[in-house]
């Protein structure tokens, strides 16, 4: 409605300036003594706010065409849309169209080419990381199948290797489906018990490397989640714990239930953040000064936590010792949904 009324704005000019010509003309009747002097004055006077609102709702009407047909030019550049809008400007106007059409094209085809060349970069990440896991698989079958075959020592530092090649592929399998446009999460019913376990057993051997004491606390607690992102976030969890864990390091996974979410909470006794980079942790690459083992991190872990828990709708709430000294623990908020819900999620998720 306010639109409607600013719109004759800009014409109360024209309006004052034909009143003006009224008086003037009133004036020179007034002066020769004209018969019906009212009576003309009068007639002039409604004749023009006529005219003026006449003249005024064509120029109205006009603008809103104007106004449609640039922003359906603005939302497709193309050339049909371009001459449609030039026919309804002005000769000058025209020749600002013209350059601004040639500038939003060039701009949409680069643009479509950006896009389909991350489209392609995405499925060459996804389709090297599924190929990757090959090998990566094999090998891992031939340390379960022929460890006996090797020395403890080598067969120790193989299986350390494989955990660590097998988390940077995860790494980025989930980075590039952060990224991606299309998200494939399946949500349902898991049981947290099982899903902690397996993250346990892929890290097993750099827990045991470090010599970690694990708590589990757990029971047969479900949560509505994706397996496979749960399980990714669970395991930048316990790689970050492996990192900055130094002496006699330990562990613990502990459950509650409150009214509004079900809360895991994993934490370790390690080096810790400190309480003023808190607040960025989860910030793409950033580290942190605490400690030397930090100079080498990449900042990647709870970034890509981070992005994972939004997805599967979850929150993140971290806490350290005030010294930045006394462990590091997560809290991961899981809402209350029921099955119907996840199910509704999954398909949101998907069509992102």
């Amino acid at each position: 409605m306010m639109q409607k009324i600013r719109l004759p704005g800009q014409y109360l000019p024209w309006l004052f300036l034909l009143l003006f010509v009224d008086g003037f003309a009133a004036l020179l009747l007034w002066i020769v003594n004209a018969p019906a002097f009212f009576s003309i004055l009068l007639v002039i006077l409604i004749f023009t706010v006529l005219l003026f609102a006449c003249v005024c709702a064509l120029l109205v009407s006009g603008d809103r065409k104007k106004e449609r047909a640039f922003l359906e030019f603005i939302k497709k550049p193309d050339t049909h849309r371009e001459e449609e809008l030039i026919r309804m400007i002005s000769f000058a106007q025209g020749k600002n169209i013209r350059a601004l059409g040639g500038l939003l094209r060039q701009k949409q085809r680069a643009y479509m080419e950006l896009l389909a060349r991350t489209e392609d970069y995405e499925e060459y990440v996804e389709s090297w990381a599924h190929e990757i896991k090959m090998p990566l698989a094999l090998l891992s079958f031939l340390l379960d199948n022929r460890r006996d075959e090797l020395s403890e020592t080598v067969s120790f530092k193989l299986a350390y290797s494989l955990s660590r090649m097998q988390e940077s592929v995860d790494q980025m399998l989930f980075y590039a489906r952060l990224k991606g446009v299309k998200k494939d999460y399946l949500f349902e019913r898991i049981v947290l018990s099982d899903c902690v376990k397996e993250v346990l057993e892929d890290y097993r051997p750099l827990l045991l490397e470090k010599g970690f004491q694990v708590s589990v606390n757990l029971s047969d607690e479900t949560v509505c989640a994706d397996w496979r992102g749960l399980r990714f976030l669970l395991g930048q969890l316990v790689s970050n714990s492996v990192k900055y864990c130094e002496k006699e390091p330990k562990l613990w996974f502990a459950a509650e239930q409150t009214k509004e979410a079900f809360i895991l909470t994993v934490k370790d006794n390690g080096i810790g953040v400190l309480s003023c980079d808190l607040p960025y942790i989860f910030e793409k690459g950033f580290t942190g000064n605490s400690g030397e083992n930090r100079k080498h991190a990449t900042g990647m872990g709870l970034y890509l936590a981070q992005g994972i828990a939004k997805d599967l709708n979850l929150s993140l709430e971290a806490d350290t010792g005030a010294d930045g000294e006394s462990g590091f623990s997560m809290r991961i908020f899981f809402p209350a949904v029921d099955c119907v819900s996840a199910g509704e999620m999954s398909i949101n998720a998907l069509q992102r």
